[in-house]
């Protein structure tokens, strides 16, 4: 069924209507509010004057968005061949666009795509015979106002769409560990018997801590066994009254030094080099730190035949746990593209994926063509034009605004 798609047509300025001569009419009518506007046969708005009336309608099933129009007089319809029209759009940044007619079938078909988003000021003009028709209207989508105050107050920050280094990324999957030179393995000196213990699994030490005293077994003197290293104590192999021996009785790791490994398939092995970039992130949540792939472990591992690669991870925080696995988002190439905005910037609005664009205090959708994606820059193939100013951030706060005032049509 061929399926017409109506504008959201919101209230027209008030417009007054030119006075009829003979055999000669023109009317500037006045739209009503959105919403309230009669429907023609085809599911279009029904613009009317006196006994004449056009139904504007969108087409797009299997074809790009275009005008088609309707006309009757006594709500009979009019052949398309003894009408001509037109209509002009003027856009929010000043473009107009005014589209010509052809007749076909039972309608007047336009001329031209109607580019998204369908949000402008609209201007039909009709000649049929010696009577001249016209109406104006406003037609809005995807768009909303917001004062400078209230903006600022929401962290909505703008940037100037242009040229931009985009880096193709490669995600990897992989695990916390501690970096091996982290870790201290701290035995007895001399062999004897432990006659005092003074720190326990969990406790966090600095260098020179007592552990522990042993009574060595050649001297029968006591000594101290101290902690080498700064760091928490991980493992305790020791009680009052155990003889040691070789074995260590307490290890000492530095949750602060971890690296990241991430075994890397065949398959991407000749992407991933030492010195590239790469965004370290928790399976769940937002916390990401930055780092460059620092090395990769000599041998293969014979069943998956992967090769480790290592991050560094600094750690001061405590954040990253040995153990927990992270995603690493690995830069393999960087390109110059003419037109990018900043990934974050980028929502879903119905079927698009879209920025918005800022003229003084209003905000509106464009609909974008997207090309190389990267975790800060997203190249921009069409939809937006160079120079445009967009919410590069928090953008979801103008999303939420326009949701919510319902400003859309339904495609």
């Amino acid at each position: 069924m061929m399926r017409t798609l109506t504008l959201a047509l919101l209230l027209a300025l008030p417009l007054a209507a030119c006075g009829e001569g003979a055999g000669n009419t023109t009317a500037e009518q006045e739209a009503p509010a959105a919403g309230d506007y009669e429907r023609g046969p085809h599911n279009g708005r029904m613009l009317r004057d006196g006994d004449f009336a056009i139904e504007i309608t969108v087409f797009e099933d299997g074809v790009p968005p275009e005008y088609r129009l309707f006309a009757y007089r006594d709500d009979k319809p009019v052949s398309p061949a003894q009408v001509q029209a037109s209509v002009t759009v003027r856009r929010l940044d000043g473009e107009v666009t005014t589209f010509a007619f052809q007749p076909e079938e039972d309608y007047l078909r336009g001329q031209a795509t109607l580019v998204e988003p369908h949000s402008f000021d609209v201007a039909v003009t009709v000649n049929e015979g010696w009577r001249r028709h016209a109406w104006k209207f406003q037609s809005y989508e995807g768009r909303t106002t917001i004062a400078a105050p209230a903006a600022r107050a929401a962290n909505v920050v703008t940037a100037v769409a242009g040229p931009a280094e985009i880096g193709e990324t490669l995600e990897i999957v992989g695990r916390v560990e501690l970096d091996p030179s982290a870790s201290a393995d701290v035995g007895a000196k001399f062999a004897g018997r432990v006659v005092s213990v003074h720190r326990n699994v969990g406790d966090r030490v600095g260098r020179g801590t007592l552990l522990a005293r042993v009574e060595s077994s050649y001297s029968l003197q006591t000594y101290p066994v101290t902690a080498p290293i700064a760091g928490v104590i991980t493992q305790r192999s020791t009680n009052v009254g155990d003889v040691t021996g070789d074995d260590p009785i307490f290890v000492i790791s530095d949750p602060s030094r971890t690296v990241a490994t991430f075994p890397v398939f065949p398959r991407d092995i000749e992407r991933i080099r030492p010195g590239q970039s790469v965004q370290i992130r928790g399976l769940e949540g937002e916390r990401a730190q930055g780092s460059t792939i620092r090395d990769f472990l000599p041998l293969a591992d014979v069943q998956t035949q992967t090769v480790t690669a290592r991050a560094g991870l600094p750690n001061p925080g405590g954040f990253w746990r040995p153990g927990m696995a992270v995603r690493g988002i690995v830069t393999v190439d960087r390109r110059t593209v003419p037109l990018a905005v900043r990934t974050e910037a980028i929502q879903q609005f119905r079927d698009f994926r879209v920025a918005f664009a800022k003229i003084g205090d209003t905000y509106e959708v464009r609909m974008l063509q997207l090309g190389r994606e990267g975790p800060e820059w997203t190249e921009v193939l069409g939809g937006l034009k160079p120079g445009t100013t967009y919410v590069a951030k928090n953008s979801y706060v103008i999303k939420a605004d326009i949701e919510k005032s319902g400003a859309s049509h339904d495609h």
